[in-house]
This record gives structure tokens, C-alpha cells and sequence, in this order.
């Protein structure tokens, strides 16, 4: 199996904190968002490698952090908001570099979780020739129409995903970490050819459950999407708490 961490993107909610910084290297708890990540791959027992996708402004911070760490950074490129790849296609941008023929497992970034990626995983393998989704109630319709919307049947198979509805047909959201079957990976680039939109993750997940098996593995541990100044205040508090750290009242990256 392989990882591919998906950090290309320009953050612009976070402006202008993101003008210097790489979203997903801002501490939050004290410690990179990016580190809390790797250090959540490690459960994963066969994970042979992770690789880190970024664009060109934020590469020299990506690769000063990966100094010393067993992961590849890609440079995908790009030097703008206007010219971003998106992430599906940054996804198929590692999968050709480095010529991937194996099971992959997608993170987000900007994705702080508490869940066992080793539990994810057996999920995943329980299920046969399948692809995976991370799947979280998050209680309120209002924060469901910002995220991707699953529906899943009584072996937890998705049978719908509608991304970001506005009138949300329940409350049980993807978020960022998608399982893909060894078989299902080179469908990245039929997705792509089809003209389908390369930006946003969960597109894939979407048209792909509309053809192959793709299950819902549903979470109750606490998660954070780190898409604005609120909720990255919100996420380092409770990590700075956590950690036994002063809360502020205002987020600083120092």
C-alpha cells in the first residue's frame, strides 16, 4: 500500500496566514498538522511508502519539514490558486510520477482525526475487491452542506454521495481519506479524461461508487477540517488543552 498526502492546495480562507505558510504545517496543539498525520500512518503495517503533494510556493517549506522523515515530496507545478491541478488531479499526478500499481490510501492534509487507521484499514480489507470512504455524522444540516453526503446500505456499501447539497439528505459526511483498491486507482485517470472536475477529493469517491463497490466506514472520534480561522483556532485550543498547554485568543503559527 501506498499514501499520498494531499497538500497542494492554497488555503485562501486562511489568508493571510497562508501568504508564508503551508496550511498543513501550521502547529496546531504544538505540533505540524501534517506530523499528526504521519504519525497516524505509522498504525498502518503495510504502508510502504507516503508521499507528500504540494505546489511550487510551498515546496522549500515541504521539503525543509521532510528532512530526516522516510517520506517523497512532489512539486506538482503550480504557482497559483488559478492554476492548481485540484486534488484528484494531484492525486493522478504522484500516482503516473511515481508509476503506482497498488492499494492507496488518500489523506487530506488539512485532516486532524483521532481515529485508528489500522482499524480503517481492516474495515477495508474485510470488504473484498472494494474502495473505502471515512464517514462522520456530523450532526447538523447546516455543517452537512459543506461536506460530501453519503448514504450507505445495510453492509455499509454507499449507494449515493452528493457533494456539498445544498439541501442535505442527511447528516453523514465523507470526509477526506478515501481507501482505493489496487484495481480502482487507474480509474483516476479515466475520471480525469471523462472532463470530470479535478478539484475537490470526494468527486472521485462519488462517480466511482456509481460503478464500483465502495464502502462507508463510519467514525465517532473526534475530527477537524481546518478550513478557516475559526476552526483552526478551535482545533489548536483543544490540542494546546489536550496537551496541557494555555489556550489563546487568537491563533499565532509562533
Amino acid at each position: 500500500m501506498k499514501a499520498i498526502i494531499l497538500a497542494a492546495g492554497y488555503a485562501t480562507r486562511l489568508r493571510p496566514l497562508t501568504d508564508t505558510w503551508a496550511k498543513e504545517l501550521l502547529p496546531v496543539g504544538g505540533e505540524p498538522i501534517i506530523d499528526r498525520i504521519v504519525d497516524a500512518l505509522a498504525e498502518v503495517d503495510d504502508l510502504e511508502a507516503i508521499h507528500v503533494v504540494t505546489n511550487s510556493r510551498k515546496a522549500p517549506g515541504f521539503h525543509a519539514w521532510a528532512e530526516g522523515r522516510d517520506v517523497v515530496v512532489h512539486d506538482d507545478g503550480t504557482m497559483s490558486n488559478e492554476d492548481r491541478l485540484g486534488a484528484i488531479g494531484d492525486m493522478q499526478f504522484v500516482i503516473e510520477h511515481e508509476h503506482i500499481d497498488d492499494d492507496l490510501l488518500v489523506i487530506a492534509g488539512d485532516n486532524l482525526f483521532d481515529f485508528s487507521l489500522a482499524e480503517y484499514v481492516a474495515f477495508w480489507r474485510s470488504k473484498g475487491r472494494a474502495s473505502a470512504i471515512a464517514v462522520r455524522d456530523v450532526g447538523s444540516r447546516e455543517l452537512a452542506s459543506q461536506y460530501g453526503i453519503v448514504a450507505l446500505d445495510g453492509d455499509a456499501r454507499v449507494t449515493d454521495f452528493v457533494e456539498k447539497p445544498a439541501d442535505p439528505p442527511s447528516t453523514l459526511a465523507a470526509i477526506a481519506t478515501y481507501l482505493y483498491h489496487r484495481e480502482h486507482v487507474p480509474l483516476v485517470r479515466s475520471y480525469l479524461d471523462a472532463g470530470e472536475s479535478p478539484d475537490q477529493p470526494g468527486r472521485f469517491a462519488a462517480w466511482l461508487q456509481a460503478r464500483e463497490p465502495v464502502y462507508g466506514w463510519v467514525f465517532e472520534s473526534t475530527w477537524y477540517d481546518i478550513g478557516n480561522h475559526e476552526q483552526l483556532l478551535e482545533a489548536d485550543n483543544r490540542m494546546r488543552a489536550a496537551s496541557g498547554l494555555p489556550e489563546r485568543e487568537t491563533y499565532s503559527p509562533t
